[in-house]
């Protein structure tokens, strides 16, 4: 089966989803952050913290290029993946792209008790948060399919893309 890609604002749900949805269609979960963590032997922030935002990025770029000759995968991407076009056209050559959604209220709630979101550690996270969905908006709308997760159990999230992923097999 064709690889389905997550991508989406963090707090979105991607790797909850992604999880439950490898499970449900018996298909591999992929995590390109923990793939960036173990090659890089630190965690993302600090990566962020000691690297760089463009140190970060070209990892990534090189983990999109490996993952995007999988199969048979549930791909959870870090928030920014979509900022390069080439990431997204190989996730896509490969793959169902469907974009998780959720309001600023929504992400601020689920990502407020997390430290590990070097992009919120920040004195006014939730004008972060406002500033980066509008300046990924036109990235994020180059996906397929597009959920918003806000009012959705992750039960019913899962549901909607594994009928999405049903009609994508041919």
């Amino acid at each position: 089966m064709k690889n389905i890609i997550l991508v989406g604002f963090m707090g979105t749900g991607k790797t909850t989803i992604a999880a439950k949805l490898s499970h449900r269609l018996k298909m591999n979960y992929i995590s390109i952050d923990d793939l960036i963590q173990k090659k890089e032997n630190r965690t993302i922030n600090e990566i962020f913290t000691k690297s760089g935002e463009d140190y970060f990025r070209n990892v990534e770029s090189e983990i999109v290029r490996d993952v995007a000759e999988m199969e048979n995968a549930v791909v959870d991407t870090g928030g920014g993946v979509v900022l390069r076009e080439q990431n997204m056209d190989l996730l896509s050559a490969n793959g169902t792209v469907i974009c998780l959604t959720a309001e600023p209220e929504v992400i601020m709630e689920r990502t407020k008790k997390y430290k590990h979101r070097p992009l919120l550690n920040v004195e006014d996270p939730k004008r972060k948060i406002m500033e980066m969905l509008k300046t990924r908006a036109p990235f994020y709308a180059k996906a397929k399919y597009s959920i918003d997760t806000g009012a959705l159990t992750v039960r019913q999230v899962v549901e909607k893309i594994a009928e999405i992923a049903e009609g994508a097999k041919g």
